[in-house]
């Protein structure tokens, strides 16, 4: 009780037998069943169980961790506290009211414990499926002229001793290197997640690229054959068996490399160009140029485009800003295919929206294959919600982030009633995002009451 807010006390009671503060949640479930994911996923999941002592089915263990995942409930433990209620139960096709309780956390646990490689592999594969499948259905009557693919690494701190986990002096924790995978189509901003592998704290950048390109680039052209294909990857990446697999694949590719004496060397006359170069006090004046390069361990010479800088600041020295992209595009301007390459950053927004809102990152099981299912539960729930996303066209949500999706359409407070006939979700008469809610609800298979 309060009794100082307002003229008369006020009392909060915990009360409400049917309610939830995830009333929001049913955009989660219709975009599910549009796009198929959970479903597709749960199929490659092997089932040992004795099946005259299974109460919760593959399939509701999957979905009780992927939408808890998008809700903001990362962890077994917090999954496990919501088990009552209601939305939870609706969420998994259960009388809100009468149904069973969802799964405790030991159950979670060992379920995620209990996947192999092969059903990891083949679920990694149907999620990449699943978001390539509904891309194409969504652009069936119009043409895609090129699909673009980034792949990035990030770090993955871990708290314990978790296998596999090992010291990384980069990013001074000790840690997983994930590698993610991230596909665009034309000129859309927005970048789909297809590839989430877990990879080990001592892993150098190469370990693994080369095997998801080739899955990756599989995949998009048997459902784009008609599409260039286009590869950007940061300068951690090259290798000699990398652009093997470019130029065997003949796809686009714009790679950055890393500093070298040779490079630096060929980089002189542009650097001394940028030098003489005068703007504002704090303005960078670059100076694109190219060459033919080729590295000991190459096969051939590649176009190198070289970016030259120099970036003053007041009270400090002038200081050289040089960077390599490795091409083969050879009619493209050095300026283009440099803007080009740093298209890709957009993927660095969406790996900090998998960190910081979906917490991708919480990879705290012991077992290494066990940290991957929930590294593979967090990608399955950020495709779910760049689905919700997507139906949020010409609305204020259209750009927005994780974060905001998931505050102002799924944690709403909301009053579930029962009957014989049907099942109402009371949400809020006043809540901020109805239109938007109701828009999205309307693109994800819902109609207007």
């Amino acid at each position: 009780m309060f009794s100082t807010l307002s003229a008369k006390p006020v009392h909060a009671v915990f009360d409400e037998p049917d309610s939830t503060s995830d009333g929001g949640a049913l955009l989660l479930r219709a975009a599910d069943q549009r796009l198929g994911l959970t479903e597709r996923l749960a199929s490659c999941l092997a089932d040992g169980r004795d099946p005259e002592r299974v109460a919760h089915p593959m399939l509701d263990l999957l979905r009780q961790r992927v939408f808890g995942w998008a809700l903001g409930y990362p962890d077994g433990n917090d999954v496990a506290r919501v088990g009552h209620d209601p939305m939870h139960k609706l969420l998994l096709d259960r009388d809100p009211a009468e149904g069973e309780a969802l799964a405790s956390q030991p159950t979670l646990s060992r379920f995620e414990n209990g996947v192999s490689a092969t059903d990891l592999y083949r679920a990694a594969d149907a999620l990449t499926c699943c978001v390539l499948d509904r891309e194409k259905a969504r652009r069936k009557h119009r043409g895609v002229k090129r699909v673009t693919l980034d792949l990035d690494i990030t770090d993955d701190e871990v708290h314990g001793s978790q296998q596999l986990s090992f010291f990384h002096g980069k990013y001074d924790c000790h840690c997983y290197l994930p590698l993610l995978g991230f596909v665009s189509f034309d000129d859309e901003a927005e970048q789909h997640l297809v590839a989430a592998v877990l990879r080990p704290g001592n892993a150098p950048p190469q370990r693994g690229l080369v095997g998801v390109l080739r899955r990756l680039v599989a995949r998009v052209r048997r459902r784009f054959p008609r599409a260039r294909l286009r590869v950007r990857l940061d300068g951690g990446f090259p290798c000699p068996e990398l652009f093997a697999f470019l130029d065997e694949a003949k796809v686009e590719y714009v790679v950055a490399l890393p500093k070298n004496p040779v490079l630096e060397r060929l980089s002189t006359p542009y650097r001394k160009a940028a030098h003489q170069r005068r703007g504002a006090p704090e303005e960078a004046t670059p100076v694109f140029g190219e060459a033919k390069y080729r590295a000991k361990t190459w096969d051939r010479e590649r176009r190198l485009i070289i970016k030259a800088e120099v970036l003053r600041r007041p009270d400090r020295d002038p200081k050289d800003n040089t960077r390599f992209v490795v091409t083969n595009l050879w009619r493209e301007k050095p300026r283009t295919v440099y803007r080009l390459y740093c298209q890709r950053g957009e993927s660095e927004n969406r790996i900090k929206e998998l960190k910081r809102d979906i917490a991708m990152d919480r990879t705290s099981c012991s077992r290494f294959l066990a940290n991957q299912f929930r590294l593979l539960c967090a990608a399955a729930a950020y495709v779910l919600l760049q689905e919700l996303r997507a139906s949020l066209k010409r609305t204020k949500l259209a750009r927005a982030q994780v974060h905001t999706l998931r505050l102002a359409l799924l944690k709403i407070g909301a009053r579930i009633v029962v009957s014989v006939r049907r099942i109402v979700v009371h949400l809020a008469r006043h809540h901020a995002w109805e239109r938007p809610w109701r828009c999205a609800a309307v693109a994800l298979g819902g109609t207007r009451r």
